[in-house]
């Protein structure tokens, strides 16, 4: 005891002279510049302390005082993965369908002040320093949509670059704020670059385009971020561009990044992206080697803690200078005494976001206000919508109908409250109509599996259900906390709090129960579990899928003696990213659609609600159903089964409602042809189905717009691997569309007059537009008001077509409004084969109108174009 005294005392004195000597440095003297504060602090940092920090999770560093931080965190489209509740809002491809920068920036402000308001109740509750928790956020993600079989396109603004830009810029705006000494947060635009998958193959994949398309479409939202919005970080990809690893690519991230955009932030690998190099890519034959080569190259952070920790040992081996290891640090503790984490909270103006902040009002508003932007009306023959609220009764069918999982996309927060179709649907008509919902198929077939079995037959300890054990750590280990719950089927966001005490990263679980035969015969049992599960009957291990079986659902068959009663346990183990553990006991169903049809033929009308899912489609996930693979899909058809059973829903007469949730372009023929009304509702985040419930019920009038080229068919599509942007894109595709870039719907009618351009500019001066924008139609309506130039009479190569304004505008029955728009020389330029702007002079079409010259839309009459020249 004498001795524990002794070495406390000691402690608590060194300490105690810590706290004493180190507020004295110039470092923490808030009246000095960041960048002498900066420079004190890296002169009095080791070799290894600084190492230690060029890493994601980066330790304490008592004697200066410094905190523990974790770099990792998320707010695509709210704070996402945090074990607070946040806002949803549509994901990100949804929220580029709004075309509404005002909207995307307001999102933004208020998803940085819920991340201040965690960041401030993580101090408080003894979390700082851990993953998700820190106010370095790694959005937006500005790559562009290029193929629609990209899973992780549901992250991005679309396939234009222009509009990519014109939102990514806004984002980071808003996220990072407007105070003049203080960053909000800290916004990264990511992955770096010429990064769209195939995501089974990114970590070894290399990424062969031309100047013309780099410069062109790859890079330009990149270059208005970096050089226009004091963006804090950048994120490089983990694919190799023209064989270098990006994260080691001297021509990204030192030509271009550093001396021509002369970007001074920070730059932060993909995560584990640093391990490909040695692994993967085959360009480096050590972690030491990668290493070297990643921080030369101005990678300052590594996601990960295997590499940069041969730092130490490559330096004093005299591989590489001290001094490359300071450049980075000093850029990582720039940002970090920026968001003004050393500074007194009383002289940060973002410390004092309370808790309260979380969930706001304004912030649940908002997030419902998007999700009704970013709906598309593809499809209204014969006005069948808007429905009527009068109906008796309505059959909600489909996948996605109460899907709760689909709506919060990817890269999401967990809200208090999520509203699906049904419900919103429900809310809506209230209980004097009846809702009728059933399920019918699954994505990609029309059999179920369905649990059939009553819950009161599995007991233990005297309670119905299973004894549910929870560790904290992926071992069984330890002493855990228990529960009794059903059935378990559970589903938990990375960092959610699965008991308390346990967060969902890396833990594991036992679950059991005693369950007692009412019938000789057969059960299944079906599993599914990310990472690892096993699953034993009577002690006896019947399903081993322990090592990591992400998505994959596995089924053991029980044969039972009338009477006997079996054991058994369910252990799962978890190590990252979401969690989700469910044994279902039961058995496969088989769906009639004739008898269903049959069922609902008296309803008024019938919604389907189909679709993908964030569960198909996603960043690197195994995925065992036709069409998908490894996150992405190997055909853009909409699934066969739920064409077949919207053709067995039609025959019933009744009007028939397509909502198509999606992060990602769907083919459907058949429907466009057949399906009276289609809408594309995205994933729509927390109040997505309020959101749907007031377009279907004419509550909201639909307005959102395309963000990406609706295909045809596969045929339509270059092969994945290929990123020659030929015949990609409404900038280069040929062909015809199904729905084309820019276009959606409305319940009303607009009309465009007294377009005014000059007939002659000079070039490099600025062009205005103006032009007159009428409602025509019986009711008050949103319209998204596009402008594209094309030139005509090149010899070189340029696009069909390219975005270079939009406005989206309110207008009420009979008002006319008159827009401005500005063409600067920037925006009039094109890029040379060898990827240099040009000025080209000639002929140029300014269109503008409700979507693209030369595609006809219903609820918009007209698309003006005129001809001008530039000398």
């Amino acid at each position: 005891m004498l001795k524990k005294f002794i070495i406390a005392v000691l402690l608590f004195t060194t300490l105690k002279g810590y706290a004493q000597d180190y507020k004295q440095f110039p470092m923490w003297n808030a009246n000095l510049p960041f960048e002498q504060r900066v420079e004190d602090l890296v002169s009095r940092l080791t070799l290894e302390e600084k190492v230690q920090q060029m890493m994601h999770h980066a330790p304490a560093i008592p004697r200066l005082g410094i905190p523990a931080y974790d770099w990792w965190n998320e707010v695509l489209h709210g704070v996402a993965r945090t074990t607070y509740r946040t806002t949803v809002y549509p994901q990100a491809i949804a929220m580029a369908a709004t075309w509404d920068t005002a909207s995307l920036k307001l999102m933004a402000v208020q998803s940085a002040l819920e991340g201040r308001a965690i960041f401030n109740a993580a101090i408080e509750d003894g979390k700082e320093g851990e993953r998700y928790h820190g106010l370095t956020y790694w959005t937006p993600n500005i790559n562009i949509f290029r193929d629609p079989r990209w899973g992780r396109g549901q992250e991005t603004y679309g396939e234009d670059p222009f509009l990519t830009a014109m939102l990514g810029k806004v984002f980071t705006q808003g996220l990072q704020g407007n105070h003049p000494k203080y960053l909000l947060a800290a916004a990264c635009a990511k992955h770096f670059a010429v990064h769209s998958g195939p995501e089974p193959i990114r970590h070894s994949f290399n990424a062969e385009v031309s100047d013309f398309d780099l410069w062109d479409t790859y890079l330009p939202a990149f270059k208005e971020l970096i050089t226009k919005t004091n963006i804090a970080g950048v994120m490089c990809a983990y694919n190799a561009l023209r064989k270098k690893p990006c994260c080691g690519n001297s021509e990204l991230m030192v030509d271009i990044l550093r001396r021509q955009w002369k970007f001074t932030g920070y730059v932060t690998s993909d995560c584990w992206g640093l391990d490909d190099f040695f692994k993967y890519h085959k360009t480096h034959k050590t972690a030491e080697d990668a290493a070297i080569d990643a921080v030369i190259n101005s990678t300052d952070l590594e996601c990960g803690q295997n590499v940069y920790i041969k730092l130490t040992e490559a330096v004093k081996a005299g591989r590489m200078s001290e001094s490359q290891i300071d450049l980075s640090v000093k850029r990582l503790f720039m940002i970090r005494m920026k968001l003004g984490m050393f500074d007194p909270p009383s002289m940060v103006p973002f410390a004092q976001v309370p808790r309260s902040m979380l969930e706001h009002e304004r912030h649940q508003a908002h997030a419902l206000k998007m999700a009704r932007q970013s709906l598309v009306l593809l499809k209204n023959d014969n006005n069948t919508l808007p429905l009527s609220k009068n109906i008796k009764k309505i059959a909600v069918l489909g996948p996605n109908a109460d899907n709760r999982i689909a709506v919060l996309g990817n890269y999401n927060g967990i809200p208090s409250k999520i509203t699906t179709v049904l419900d919103g649907i429900k809310e809506k008509l209230g209980p004097n109509v009846e809702v009728v919902y059933e399920q019918a198929i699954h994505f990609t077939t029309d059999t179920l599996f369905q649990m059939t079995e009553n819950v009161a037959n599995f007991r233990i300890d005297n309670k119905t259900g299973f004894k549910a054990e929870y560790f904290d750590n992926r071992e069984l280990k330890g002493t855990p906390i228990v529960r009794y719950e059903s059935i378990p089927d559970h589903f938990w966001q990375e960092g959610a709090e699965v008991v308390e005490g346990i967060k969902g990263n890396n833990f594991s679980a036992r679950y059991t129960s005693y369950f007692t035969a009412d019938r000789d015969g057969e059960i299944y049992f079906e599993l599914e579990g990310d990472d690892g599960y096993r699953f034993y009957v009577d002690d006896k291990l019947v399903v081993d899928a322990w090592e990591r079986n992400r998505w994959g659902a596995r089924l053991y068959k029980l044969n039972l003696k009338k009477g006997t009663t079996y054991k058994l346990v369910l252990e799962f183990w978890q190590g990252g990213y979401q969690a989700k553990i469910r044994l279902t006991p039961g058995g496969k169903v088989k769906t009639n659609f004739k008898a269903l049809a049959e069922r609902i033929k008296d309803a008024d009308a019938i919604v389907f609600v189909g679709g993908i899912s964030p569960q198909l489609e996603g960043e690197e996930m195994p995925v065992n159903y036709p069409g998908f693979n490894g996150g992405d899909r190997t055909s853009i058809m909409l699934p066969a089964v739920q064409t077949e059973l919207m053709k067995t829903l039609k025959t019933t007469g009744k009007p028939v409602v397509f909502v198509m949730m999606t992060g990602s372009a769907i083919a459907i023929p058949w429907e466009h042809e057949n399906i009276p009304a289609i809408i594309n509702a995205w994933y729509g985040g927390q109040a997505a189905g309020t959101a749907v419930a007031d377009v279907l019920f004419g509550d909201y009038n639909p307005a959102g717009r395309l963000p990406v080229t609706f295909y045809k068919s596969d045929a339509d599509l270059p092969h994945f691997e290929d990123y020659s942007m030929e015949n990609r894109t409404y900038r280069y595709f040929k062909g015809t569309p199904l729905y084309p870039f820019g276009y959606g719907l409305s319940y009303t009618q607009f009309e465009y007059s007294n377009l005014e351009v000059p007939i002659t500019v000079k070039a490099g001066t600025t062009i205005p537009v103006k032009v007159t924008v009428t409602n025509k139609g019986s009711r008050s309506g949103e319209e998204v008001a596009q402008l594209y130039i094309a030139y005509t009479d090149q010899k070189i190569k340029v696009p069909i077509r390219a975005l270079r304004g939009f406005n989206r505008i309110e207008l009420n029955a009979g008002e006319s409004k008159t827009l401005h728009f500005h063409l600067n020389a920037e925006d009039l330029m094109v890029t040379g084969e060898d990827g240099k702007s040009l000025q080209p002079k000639g002929k140029l079409l300014i269109s503008v109108g409700g979507g693209q010259p030369d595609v006809k839309i219903k609820t918009t009459s007209n698309v003006i174009t005129k001809e001008i020249r530039i000398q």
